[in-house]
């Protein structure tokens, strides 16, 4: 979890952030919580424990010079300076005792980091749908739109959580990007190793053992795009922008890959061009087969 903020800024958020301290050397809780989130200043956490803005789960008070304890939850409101709307709505594909499934749009962002905390896809599903245990169990990008699952019962949580660390998931995705007409044959795979680039929130293609691996179909050829099938067999951070970009076909929309565009913002009217179309599983708790759909659209090709 990765958390931004300066001292005195901005307006107190309507529900808290809960995080499960980890094991660490640290002798106080605030020393803990500083490390774990370097990019806070201390003297904001001391103003949140002053103001009895820091809880332990169960909503008592904490205090900044208690005993850091690893496992601990830690509940803690945080400010965010005028917040930025997101206005596209999130569709509920599926909800169990155990998983629900939402379909999200472009621009939102699964879990608070940054500059959004209440305009994130989890925040607006604890507030619509009540689910004070809700957790995602991956991540999307906040420019990729599609399929996200969560946990919805504490009790069940690590069998979901298994399918993504084992690799018993299918996760598949479309995407419209330039032709690629030099392939001579589809599929085609991308295996490469990617690493941090700068700045720190882009990814890169480096030498070295492939940590990295895309199926690339085509779908439809248009005269200027073509649309993809795009299958993750891993998991990294940009790894289908950064591997199609690669390629010579950048996603269409990506002001990321495969350069940085000058004062990069969000345009609701270019959304990037990828979606998390498919998820097949068999449920780690039912043992049935699962397969769920997005609807997101993407632009037609021309």
């Amino acid at each position: 979890m990765r958390e931004t903020g300066s001292v005195g800024v901005g307006v107190l958020t309507a529900t808290a952030s809960r995080l499960q301290l980890p094991p660490g050397p640290w002798a106080t809780l605030i020393d803990g919580l500083c490390a774990h989130f370097s990019r806070v200043e201390r003297a904001q956490w001391a103003e949140r424990f002053d103001a009895g803005r820091v809880l332990d789960a169960d909503g008592r008070r904490l205090d900044a010079a208690m005993p850091y304890r690893s496992g601990m939850t830690v509940q803690y409101f945080r400010e965010v300076a005028q917040e930025l709307h997101v206005p596209f709505m999130e569709k509920v594909v599926h909800a169990d005792a155990h998983l629900l499934v939402v379909d999200k749009p472009h621009f939102l962002a699964v879990a608070p980091a940054g500059k959004f905390v209440e305009e994130t896809l989890l925040r607006r599903l604890m507030r619509r749908l009540g689910l004070r245990d809700l957790v995602p169990l991956h991540r999307l990008d906040r420019a990729t739109a599609g399929l996200v699952l969560f946990s919805v019962d504490p009790a069940t949580r690590d069998a979901y959580q298994s399918l993504f660390r084992e690799r018993r998931i299918r996760k598949g995705y479309e995407a419209v990007a330039a032709p690629l007409p030099q392939i001579a044959a589809f599929p085609h795979q991308r295996h490469t190793r990617l690493d941090a680039g700068d700045p720190f929130f882009r990814m890169r293609e480096i030498d070295g053992e492939p940590n990295a691996l895309t199926q690339i179909d085509v779908l439809a050829r248009g005269s200027t795009w073509w649309r993809y099938s795009l299958e993750p067999v891993t998991g990294r951070k940009h790894q289908l922008r950064v591997h199609m970009a690669a390629l010579g076909a950048p996603i269409r929309h990506d002001d990321f890959y495969p350069l940085l565009a000058e004062n990069a913002g969000d345009d609701w009217q270019r959304p990037l061009q990828l979606v998390a179309r498919r998820l097949e599983f068999v449920d780690p708790v039912s043992g049935e087969p699962r397969r769920f759909e997005s609807g997101m659209a993407l632009l037609p090709l021309d």
